[in-house]
């Protein structure tokens, strides 16, 4: 990728881009508040962020240069890991605005300074792509409103329009506390506490577009080496637009939903890529009998919707976490298919 030759900027008007044919506009949407998830109390022990000290201290010594440590350079609380999700997508907005030669904008549902940017005509207007990441707890009580979802099923209703889903984990569900600890040891991630629910709003999207989807448990995947995720299991015969072309596997991360389909009609939507999950580590997922979880889906365009809808975990879009050529193939993939 290019090295970046401008300065950072914030606190600015987005500049709306010209339609550019066979170069697809991408958009990020974090539908989460940043006043809500920075501001949340650090003595509370669920449904919370990490505070960069705890980062710190887990990682050591990851994040010890001055750059992450000094707190006269770097924010210390729930605020600095916060950043650290913008830095991360960095390499995949300068990958697709390599390939599309448009910027990809990153807008909050509540920004660091209050302003709220809702789904409508304002981020829909100048986007064929749009990636929604599901990175709201829902204690935060962030939802989709009637009108949202009307603006969604319109921008749907583009034959060029692609929408990408990804709702977070869903750690900790059970009332009972016993539950909740195994699913805590079998991730393994002492920065998730015992329950961290996401994706409310994502949720609310999904039962409002009809998408017969729910995000469920964090799964640590099995992997092929330390850190290194082991290959998906790929239904190639359902991939008919060809989404997983050169894609053999995404990236490690110990705690990773399952995309659980609700609906019982035939062919509404389709699993894709469904990951091996490490089953040396007791989970009630597991114990029921199941070895893989449903990782990326795709609904095809039916009836009024002439748009794509895709699933997939918004780690898989991060640098947090690694990434390979299978990885930037799926990327491009999702950015360039026609």
């Amino acid at each position: 990728m290019s090295e970046v030759k401008t300065a950072r900027t914030y606190n600015q008007n987005h500049v709306p881009r010209e339609y550019t044919p066979g170069r697809r506009r991408v958009s990020i949407y974090v539908a989460w508040s940043y006043p809500a998830e920075a501001g949340r109390n650090p003595a509370e022990l669920d449904n919370r962020f990490s505070t960069m000290t705890e980062v710190r201290r887990v990682a050591w010594p990851a994040y010890e240069d001055p750059k992450w440590s000094d707190p006269s350079r770097f924010q210390q609380g729930i605020a600095g890991s916060l950043e650290l999700f913008f830095l991360a997508w960095v390499p995949f907005q300068q990958f697709v605005e390599e390939i599309t030669g448009h910027a990809v904008p990153v807008y909050q549902r509540i920004d660091q300074a209050g302003f709220r940017a809702p789904l409508d005509e304002r981020v829909l207007a100048d986007t064929d792509i749009l990636f929604v990441f599901g990175l709201d707890h829902t204690i935060t009580g962030q939802e989709a409103g009637a009108e949202e979802v009307e603006a969604l099923r319109a921008f749907l209703g583009r034959e060029d329009a692609r929408l990408v889903l990804g709702p977070h984990h869903d750690v900790g569900a059970s009332d009972d506390l016993s539950v909740r600890e195994v699913e805590y040891r079998h991730h393994g991630d002492p920065l998730v506490p015992r329950q961290q629910r996401f994706a409310g709003y994502v949720r609310g999207l999904m039962q409002g577009l009809g998408i017969p989807v729910e995000n469920r448990y964090g799964l640590r995947p099995a992997v092929q080496a330390p850190n290194r995720i082991a290959p998906f299991s790929a239904i190639r015969d359902a991939d008919t637009k060809g989404w997983l072309d050169g894609v053999t596997n995404f990236n490690f991360h110990q705690h990773l939903p399952h995309y659980a389909v609700t609906g019982d009609e035939p062919d509404v939507i389709r699993v894709l890529a469904r990951q091996p999950v490490d089953t040396s580590r007791p989970h009630p997922f597991t114990e029921a009998g199941n070895t893989e979880f449903n990782m990326f889906l795709w609904m095809p365009p039916s009836g009024e919707r002439a748009g794509d809808v895709l699933l997939a975990d918004s780690t898989i879009f991060s640098s947090l976490f690694g990434g390979d050529e299978s990885l930037r193939n799926f990327w491009r993939n999702l950015v360039t298919k026609q």
